[in-house]
């Protein structure tokens, strides 16, 4: 069943457009998220740790991709929002507490509903050029390696 997932998730993401590739980047985050704090709830340090790991590379990535010319405040702050979660996300997996990976989780909900309302019918142009600043699309950038 794994594996049949697994094929399902690469193929979604090789079709994808740079909106909906951003929409799978902020899924696999809350999902991370979602998992450590199950792993922290039954003391599976590795686990746990895993899965903070895995979240914190996409978050990396997405700030890292970032195009802060054309992205101009906007960009700029999404890479501060970023950056201060994985601070927390650090916090959590030092301290082994779930308070950080809640917080985390909600803010990163609370982004992906927002990029859920960008559609192309409604911002023409402007939402994929926004996510292709958002995500790394002409640097090359492929979000597979977070597939795991």
């Amino acid at each position: 069943m794994y594996q049949v997932r697994q094929a399902y998730l690469e193929s979604e993401i090789l079709q994808a457009d740079p909106l909906r590739l951003v929409q799978l980047l902020y899924r696999g985050a809350i999902e991370a998220v979602g998992k450590a704090r199950l792993h922290l709830q039954r003391g599976e340090i590795k686990a746990r740790s895993a899965q903070i790991t895995k979240a914190m590379d996409i978050l990396a990535e997405l700030a890292s991709s970032m195009d802060l010319e054309r992205g101009g405040d906007l960009a700029k702050n999404l890479v501060m929002l970023y950056d201060y979660m994985i601070a927390q996300l650090q916090t959590a997996n030092f301290q082994q507490v779930e308070g950080p990976l809640v917080e985390v989780e909600k803010l990163l909900t609370t982004l992906a509903e927002a990029w859920e309302q960008i559609a192309p019918q409604t911002l023409p142009g402007s939402s994929m050029e926004l996510a292709a600043c958002a995500s790394g699309e002409e640097a090359g950038y492929s979000p597979r390696s977070f597939v795991y």
